[in-house]
């Protein structure tokens, strides 16, 4: 780095913009990020020479050919104000001394005759879209998640930045990116299906400003989506799904009713291969090499005659070398990969997989940020999923910071462990040489900036400082001036909100990563009510063992409701510290605060009352106090109801109907349980005439022996039943809602 003595480097609404690369659509579409930051911080769009748009000039991935608009840098008149400044698009020359690597840039000052030139140079395409993005976020002051937080960037008439010529750090790892993963929100959040521009261009920009280069657009939806051809357009690298190798059609969908089995119809998966091959062979691509049976489950499933792992490791081998030789066949110096992940991972480690040789092996966490297997309904082996020491071979991650299990995973809310468990298991993996690839579950972008803005940091620079980031990604958000020094004492306290989130979240289990998101409310409560309504409650529910044991029911339900129960204080009081922050706080952090931290901590709040609740309600239940149980049934229910709200709060501005797509946590699933479970409850005393508790519990003593029938018939409705017979309840044994 070097510096014009001193000199700095100022932009004004004046500054001007040439372009002098062809406008492929990647550089178009970062052209019009600047142009639109520009406008954003100085309320006026600048003096632009458009990108060349003649077929003459080529930008690739792996080289730039522009032709030039003058051999000299000096610019005209109509590019910009005598006497400002311009910043300057364009290839690397060797003057430039851009460092030789993929995607590098350079940013070299220059005065000249008519203001301070910042030149950005590169010499491909994605060097050039970084080296724009990185101006946009240094000079002008656009974060990288400007868009998903709220954050548009401060409006200045002038800044000033000292003319210090910059070289870009080789990030740590080669393949960086987003799997956009149980994305209902954003499905859910427009009308049309698939989602349409509107709602990708977002995703697709935050991940450039965040630095990633590849992506996985989407879960299974429709191929005639404009996902994966945005995603492409947009300068991305794309990528394939483990359950979906080469980005083929699934078996089943292309010919239903036949048998998904390889050995019995080879033909036809070769097909849809190729079709693959063929559709995406000219595109930047990174092939995902797999062999995994219907809807992401192991494939001797679909063909049972496979029953011992030497046969199964075979035929995956086998169809993943075939795999590897079609593309090979069609596609130039394509980039390979193998998900090692669940089944496939296991057969590896034991020596029963080969993986061709230059194959990206991609380990995966287990949803929870551990690098070990995931748990599968109750069994959870916790087998490393690294790297084996001593492999000379290329490695990658998958990681999760976001999950969807229907046990205890976070999908609405942020990530509840600590995040230096995150930090310490991808440097772990770096360490171990999983340093090609980093695939991040992201789910719906929105609930988890935070998480995605530490695992950036960490693809580009191998390790973190989690507390130094935290404080920094405070500053940014919740600064009154994200750009200013000073100020700071209110975003450090925000700081420490963060981490009393994930010192609140539930440790239901003995290992670090045991930590509850939000479905650990939802998914177990249902198990509770259903097991519960179908007369199981004799027997243990199987599908809660995983947290709860095998114990009797009542001892199951015992255990989620107190786990609950025990985290009630310390969200309540996490509440107040939130809400009284965010009173401080210009109305704009403040509801940028809410919308990232106050909303998580209520839907966890909500799901503990609620959780808590459900438990108290089947303990009076068991004790025969039926009347009783309908009160905490109907508490819950409330409860459940304001996770409901809070969601529904958060859906302000550009977000209305964000969460209206809630159907993995499904809030509203469990708000139905909890009605139907007090309806149930009500029979049990209340029926046929729905009149009974009211002459029992609160019909005065004096009416209950005179009164007659044709003026109390009128029965209460469970809501105001409920309300009655609580305060009743509350008055003579307050001890019965307060836990156990």
């Amino acid at each position: 780095m070097m510096s014009l003595n001193g000199a700095r480097f100022a932009v004004t609404r004046d500054t001007g913009y040439d372009c002098r690369v062809e406008a492929t659509p990647a550089i178009r579409h970062v052209w019009d990020m600047i142009v639109r930051d520009h406008e954003a911080v100085f309320g006026q769009a600048p003096h632009t020479e458009e990108p060349y748009a003649t077929s003459g000039t080529a930008v690739a991935r792996g080289s730039l050919v522009v032709a030039r608009r003058s051999p000299t840098i000096a610019l005209s008149n109509s590019t910009a104000a005598r006497g400002s400044s311009t910043v300057i698009v364009r290839a690397a020359e060797p003057a430039d001394r851009c460092p030789e690597w993929p995607e590098a840039f350079v940013l070299r000052f220059c005065p000249s005759s008519q203001g301070m030139c910042l030149h950005i140079a590169a010499r491909d395409e994605l060097g050039l879209l970084y080296g724009m993005l990185r101006y946009s976020r240094e000079v002008l002051g656009v974060d990288p998640f400007w868009f998903w937080a709220d954050r548009p960037p401060e409006r200045r008439e002038r800044i000033e930045v000292p003319a210090a010529d910059f070289d870009s750090v080789r990030p740590k790892v080669r393949y960086r990116g987003w799997f956009v993963n149980d994305e209902v929100c954003l499905i859910g959040w427009k009308e049309e299906y698939p989602p349409t521009r509107e709602v990708w261009e977002p995703v697709f920009e935050a991940l450039l400003r965040c630095g990633g280069n590849m992506v996985i657009p989407g879960t299974d939806l429709p191929k005639t989506g404009v996902h994966a051809e945005l995603a492409a357009e947009m300068g991305l690298y794309l990528t394939h799904h483990h359950a979906e190798p080469l980005g083929a059609e699934m078996f089943l969908r292309a010919y239903p009713g036949k048998n998904a089995s390889y050995k019995e119809f080879p033909e036809l998966f070769e097909r849809l291969w190729r079709e693959a091959i063929d559709k995406q062979k000219n595109d930047c691509v990174l092939w995902v090499l797999s062999f995994r049976g219907q809807g992401d489950k192991p494939f001797w499933e679909n063909d049972p005659a496979f029953d011992t792992p030497e046969s199964r490791g075979a035929m995956i081998s086998h169809v993943v070398r075939r795999q590897h030789d079609m593309i090979r066949e069609q596609a130039a110096e394509p980039v390979c990969c193998m998900a090692m992940y669940g089944e496939i991972a296991e057969l590896y480690k034991a020596g029963h997989i080969e993986v061709p040789d230059g194959v990206i092996k991609i380990w995966a966490d287990n949803g929870y940020g551990k690098m070990v297997s995931r748990r599968h309904g109750n069994l959870n082996e916790r087998v490393p999923a690294l790297p084996p020491r001593g492999d000379r071979g290329r490695n990658g991650v998958y990681y999760h910071v976001t999950f969807h299990d229907l046990q205890a995973s976070n999908h609405l809310t942020l990530f509840p462990s600590p995040p230096e468990l995150i930090a310490g298991e991808l440097e772990a993996a770096f360490e171990a040489g999983a340093s090609e690839y980093v695939l991040v579950n992201c789910g719906n972008i929105r609930p988890h900036l935070y998480t995605l803005d530490l695992v950036a940091e960490l693809w580009h620079e191998s390790r973190a400082d989690v507390g130094e980031h935290l404080n920094r990604y405070a500053r940014r958000m919740f600064a009154e001036d994200g750009r200013r020094d000073g100020g700071e004492e209110e975003p450090e306290a925000i700081a420490e909100l963060f981490r009393g989130y994930f010192d609140s979240a539930i440790a239901y289990g003995p290992h670090p990563d045991d930590r509850a998101g939000d479905e650990f409310y939802h998914h177990p409560a249902r198990e509770i009510v259903g097991h519960w309504l179908r007369g199981q409650s004799t027997t243990p529910n199987a599908k809660l063992l995983w947290a709860a044991g095998d114990r009797p029911f009542r001892e199951q339900v015992r255990r989620f409701a107190n786990l609950a129960q025990e985290a009630i204080a310390s969200w309540e009081a996490l509440e107040r510290r939130i809400v009284s922050a965010a009173e401080r706080l210009p109305a704009a952090a403040s509801a940028r605060l809410q919308d990232q931290l106050l909303l998580p901590v209520r839907l966890h709040l909500s799901g503990c009352r609620g959780l808590a609740a459900l438990g108290r309600a089947f303990e009076a239940y068991a004790d025969s106090r039926y009347a009783l149980a309908f009160v905490h049934a109907s508490e819950a229910l409330g409860h459940y109801g304001d996770g409901q709200q809070a969601l529904r709060e958060a859906e302000h501005g550009r977000w209305a109907n964000f969460y209206r797509a809630d159907w993995l946590t499904n809030i509203a699933n469990t708000v139905d349980h909890m009605d139907t479970l007090r309806r149930w409850l009500r029979m049990h005393g209340d029926s046929p005439d729905m009149f009974l508790w009211y002459k029992e519990y609160l019909m005065p003593e004096t009416e209950k022996h005179i009164y007659l029938e044709n003026t109390h018939r009128n029965p209460l409705s469970d809501d105001k039943l409920a309300a009655a017979l609580g305060e009743r309840f509350r008055q003579e044994e307050p001890n019965l809602f307060v836990g156990y």
